[in-house]
């Protein structure tokens, strides 16, 4: 595993000890790393919907652009 010197900002590092302190994590390290990990599955999903809504706008399904659509879903997702 390699090394990594990061700064953050005060909140940050507040939120992070914190959560260590809890026993939510053993470290901080290892909590950053499970961020990360969130991060990128995250970002598989949000792929995966762009690439249904790129699928949907070439349908010609509907005029509306995949900015459109996903402000409409978190729309009503909020209520």
């Amino acid at each position: 595993m390699s090394r990594q010197s990061i700064s953050f900002t005060k909140p940050n590092d507040e939120w992070l000890k914190t959560q260590v302190k809890n026993k939510e994590y053993s470290s901080k390290s290892e909590l950053v790393n499970d961020l990360i990990r969130q991060a990128r599955k995250q970002q598989v999903q949000i792929d995966w919907v762009r690439a249904k809504l790129e699928k949907a706008e070439k349908s010609g399904f509907t005029d509306d652009n995949k900015e459109t659509i996903l402000a409409q879903s978190k729309s009503l997702l909020n209520g």
